[in-house]
């Protein structure tokens, strides 16, 4: 296996397990500065995820358990991608599955999630004209999407309750795009 990049180049890879989330494995990599190590790589399909953003400027969020989060943590909609599909087709299908909404989706920022150990991105969408649909969360997701105003997105993160990487930087951006 040889992955060229500005940063490197990887030499090879042992698999050590191939699972839902994605692939991991233990990477030989030539730096750019000529040394060669192992790294523990997550090799992920990617994802996407949506504000949505009510004409008000409201924002439905969602609380949902994580278990490797310790909990419920409020997030916007996201999922991972299927093979081949397009990012705004996942942000849209998530956006219905765990919030109950459909709308217009305008993209704001690929986002690489902890690039220090995976090479996940998330596309990340802001949805308006917002709509109501059927809400159909997956078997292994317990979800309630709540309405909440600025001010009380806002003082979420103030008192630190939104701790989510994606969550805090689609928000930002969405409100970014208001102005």
């Amino acid at each position: 296996m040889s992955q060229d990049s500005a940063a490197g180049r990887t030499l090879a890879r042992r698999e050590i397990h191939d699972g839902h989330v994605g692939s991991f494995g233990i990477e030989l990599v030539d730096l750019p500065n000529g040394q060669q190590v192992p790294l523990e790589i997550l090799r992920h399909p990617g994802a996407a995820a949506v504000v949505p953003m009510h004409e008000d400027g409201s924002i439905t969020l969602i609380q949902q358990y994580r278990h490797a989060g310790g909990g419920t943590i409020w997030e916007i909609p996201a999922g991972k991608l299927n093979p081949g599909e397009d990012p705004a087709d996942c942000a849209a299908r998530e956006l219905a599955e765990e919030a109950g909404l459909a709308g217009t989706l305008t993209p704001l920022l690929p986002l690489l999630t902890t690039p220090a150990f995976t090479d996940e991105v998330i596309h990340l969408f802001v949805a308006r004209d917002l709509r109501v649909v059927p809400i159909a969360p997956e078997a292994d997701e317990v979800i309630e999407p709540v309405r909440l105003s600025r001010r009380e997105v806002e003082a979420l993160i103030d008192r630190g309750a939104i701790r989510d990487g994606k969550t805090l930087v689609g928000i930002l951006l969405a409100w970014r795009g208001m102005r």
